[in-house]
This record gives C-alpha cells, sequence and structure tokens, in this order.
C-alpha cells in the first residue's frame, strides 16, 4: 500500500495515470501519421508536369532525357518481347502486351515520371507473375527479368530528380515489398532478381536525389547571386547620387548665399527703395535662408554618419592637366587637348565644372582599372557659339603589363556616376567599345541654360 507522500513525489516526478498508455498510443500514431504521408507522396506529385532538365541553359541538355527514352524505348520492347517468348514461354501476344507495357510508360517518365512509375509497378509485378507461373516448377527463374531492371532503373533516376526524399523512399518500399511478396508467394521458383533490383533501386534514387537537390542548392545560390548583384547595382546608384548630391550642395549653397546677402544689403545699397520694394528684398532674403536651411538638412538625410562633408574646394576643369599627370605618372601614357576656345569661357557653372572633372577623373581610373598602360587621349573642347562643353576620353587596348591594375583615385561608381552627373545636368553621355580592343566615353554638357539660371 503507497503512501500520499509517495503518490505525490511520482506525480511530482512526471509519472500520472494514463501517462504510459498515452506514451504507448502516441507511437501508432506516429507510424500511421509517417504512412499516411508516404501514400500521400506516391500519388501527389511534387511539381507541374515539365520536362526534365527543363531549366537548363543549353538547349541540347533539355533533349537528352526525350532522346534516351526514346532509344530504351525502342530497344526494351522488342527484347522484352523477345526474352518472354523463347525463355519463358510466354505467347507472343501476350508478350508483346507486356513488352508495351514496361517499355511504353519511359516516354512519360520525361514529364510525369511518378504516373509513369505506378503504370511500370504494375506492369513488371504483372509480367513477374506471369513468368512465375508458367515457368517450370523445377527451375528457379528471375521475377525481374533484365531489359525490365534496365528501365526500371532509368525510371527511377527520372523520378529522383523530380520528387522530395518522402516519395523516394516511398518508392523505394514498394519496390522493396513487392519483391518481397513475390518471394514468399513463389518461394520455390524466384531466385537472385528481387535482392538485386531492391539494392540498385535504392543506389540509383540515393544517387538521383543527391543531384536533384544539388542542382537545387545551386540554383538557389545562382538565384541569391542575382538579386544580390541587382541589390550590389541599386545600391552603388544610390551612393553615387548621394554623393553628387553632397558635391552639388556646396555650389547651390554658395548661390543662396548670395542671393541671400545681396537682399539683406539691398535697401542699404540702393537708396529710395518705396517701402514695398523694401518688404520684397527682406522677403527673397528670408525664402533663401528658408532654402538654405531645407537644403542642409536634405544632406543630412542623404549623408550616412561616417562620411563627413566636403570641406576642400570642389575641383574643375582647371584640375584636369594635373589629373592626367598622375595618371601618366601610374603608367598610362595620356595626351591631353584642351581647346583654345575652353579658355574663352571664362567662369563655368560649377554644378558643370565638377561633373566635367568627375567624368574625366572616373574614364582615367577605369582606363587604369581594366586596361593599365593602354595609350589615353583626353579631349575637352567646347562648341562654338558656347552653347555646350564637350569631353572626349579614349584609351587603347591594354598593354601587356603586370595582371594587377593599379589602384587609382576615382570614386569606384566607374559608369554609373558619369550617367548620374551627366543627368543632373542635362547633358548626354555616349560610352562603348571600340573594334581595336579600346573603350571611348563622350560627355556633352550643355552650358547655355544652366548660366541662365545663375544669377
Amino acid at each position: 500500500m503507497s503512501s500520499p507522500s509517495s503518490a505525490s513525489s511520482a506525480s511530482s516526478a512526471g509519472f500520472s495515470p494514463g501517462t504510459a498508455s498515452t506514451a504507448h498510443e502516441s507511437l501508432p500514431a506516429a507510424a500511421r501519421r509517417q504512412a499516411g504521408g508516404l501514400a500521400r507522396a506516391l500519388v501527389t506529385p511534387s511539381y507541374p508536369a515539365t520536362p526534365l532538365l527543363a531549366r537548363s541553359s543549353r538547349p541540347w541538355r533539355r533533349k537528352v532525357p526525350y532522346a534516351l527514352a526514346m532509344i530504351l524505348t525502342a530497344i526494351l520492347v522488342p527484347v522484352t518481347a523477345h526474352l518472354l517468348t523463347e525463355d519463358y514461354g510466354v505467347s507472343g501476344g501476350l508478350a508483346t502486351l507486356l513488352g508495351l507495357a514496361q517499355g511504353t510508360p519511359l516516354l512519360l517518365a520525361v514529364t510525369r515520371p511518378l504516373q509513369a512509375w505506378w503504370i511500370v509497378i504494375l506492369a513488371d509485378v504483372t509480367t513477374a507473375l506471369v513468368v512465375l507461373g508458367a515457368s517450370d516448377p523445377q527451375h528457379r527463374v528471375w521475377p525481374w527479368q533484365p531489359p525490365a531492371i534496365i528501365g526500371y532503373l532509368f525510371l527511377l533516376l527520372a523520378l529522383a530528380l523530380r520528387e522530395p526524399r518522402r516519395t523516394l523512399v516511398a518508392v523505394w518500399l514498394v519496390t522493396g515489398g513487392a519483391g518481397l511478396a513475390l518471394g514468399m508467394a513463389f518461394q520455390t521458383k524466384s531466385d537472385g532478381s528481387n535482392v538485386l533490383l531492391f539494392v540498385l533501386s535504392g543506389v540509383v534514387l540515393l544517387v538521383g536525389g543527391a543531384l536533384r537537390e544539388r542542382g537545387d542548392v545551386q540554383r538557389r545560390l545562382a538565384e541569391q547571386e542575382t538579386i544580390s548583384e541587382a541589390e550590389r547595382a541599386h545600391r552603388t546608384l544610390l551612393e553615387e547620387r548621394a554623393r553628387i548630391a553632397r558635391e552639388l550642395h556646396d555650389v547651390v549653397a554658395h548661390h543662396m548665399s548670395v542671393i541671400t546677402v545681396q537682399a539683406d544689403s539691398a535697401p542699404y545699397r540702393i537708396g529710395g527703395l518705396p517701402p514695398e520694394a523694401e518688404q520684397e528684398f527682406g522677403t527673397i532674403a528670408a525664402t533663401a535662408r528658408e532654402s538654405l536651411a531645407e537644403m542642409r538638412r536634405l544632406l543630412g538625410v542623404l549623408r550616412s554618419e561616417e562620411t563627413r562633408g566636403e570641406r576642400t574646394p570642389q575641383p574643375g576643369l582647371r584640375q584636369v592637366p594635373q589629373l592626367v599627370e598622375a595618371t601618366v605618372r601610374a603608367g598610362i601614357p595620356t595626351e591631353l587637348s584642351l581647346g583654345d576656345e575652353v579658355a574663352g569661357l571664362g567662369a563655368l557653372p560649377q554644378a558643370v565644372d565638377l561633373s566635367a572633372y568627375r567624368i574625366v577623373q572616373e574614364a582615367l581610373a577605369n582606363v587604369v582599372r581594366h586596361a593599365p598602360g593602354a595609350a589615353t587621349r583626353v579631349s575637352v573642347s567646347a562648341a562654338e557659339d558656347g552653347s555646350g562643353l564637350t569631353l572626349l576620353i579614349v584609351n587603347g587596348p591594354p598593354a601587356e603589363g603586370p595582371a594587377t591594375p593599379l589602384e587609382t583615385s576615382g570614386t569606384g561608381h566607374g559608369l554609373v556616376g558619369m550617367v548620374e552627373r551627366v543627368r543632373l545636368v542635362g547633358g548626354s553621355l555616349d560610352t562603348g567599345p571600340l573594334p581595336d580592343g579600346g573603350f571611348r566615353v563622350a560627355a556633352r554638357l550643355p552650358l547655355i541654360d544652366l548660366e541662365e539660371t545663375d544669377p
């Protein structure tokens, strides 16, 4: 007789009436769930009826499953019919029918391997029953004939390349169960091929499943690389736009500051202004200060925490000769041509001046990066009417030199930065390879519209 304390201790330890029975009942329930899952896997294809290797990038690979299926069908059907007739004494009509039932579903296996497997397994079992029933009781025979084994293994390979592990396990168990049932029903006649087919089918399913999983992993990696490349390109574009915005902030801020100073000082510099005019100048100055404050807030959004503002004067076309000299010192023979009309332009709009310098800088950086040692020519010219500025950077094919290109002072955004800078000033850009293996960058930056908007 147990004491209350012992009962309570048993209860506290996790033992209670019915726990053992629940544990025993969970095992059959789990087994039933697993069996139900395997049964559903045998009747529910995991993928739509698409051909094997349909995702291959090479057309000839997509045709391989069809070619193999047709070749095997053309060989196995007559060989199976002949073998059943000559070696097992099956009548010609029945042998031909069984050969067709075993061979022709291989054509279906290219697109619907699970459905084809059902047809073939039923045909193979039927053929085994016919062979075992018609054979001499004194001799043991293979219920699975060699042609049937070859066709069945090909079908299992197609199935393993399409279906998940659960389906493959179910197919393997059904294959082994069918062989075991035939062996037990015809113990004195069956010999050999039951075990052979069970082992070979397991190997084929294992290898095919591994190949399918490897292909799935490679496909997912390729998709991820494509997504990552698109994200990198988008991030590069955003970074370059933010960098350009930070540079142009100094240009626009200077103009806004000039407007503010001129509007504030106008009543003192110009005597006799009516009160309405003084009020108007005050409104202009206040609006300019407000716009400048908004620009600074916008710049704070564009600038990351690690990025510090540009405190040095921004470069322009006057610094292009120094840029070319630095490129020559880096091992790139570079020739600079500045048209006489460029000097006559006077002070360029700061946005155009900065963009022109950055375009030349990026073009030369690309030459050093991708065509080390290539002869390069930089040409800067202006239209006769002063309406635009033309930049032309042409390099030849890379010379034989070090395999690792030298580092440069470019932003690292290349053509993306050029496109954005040209777009922001309303210009045009033309880039592309040359027949001799070189590269050409041509940019036209307008001047008239920008000059008209300058104060």
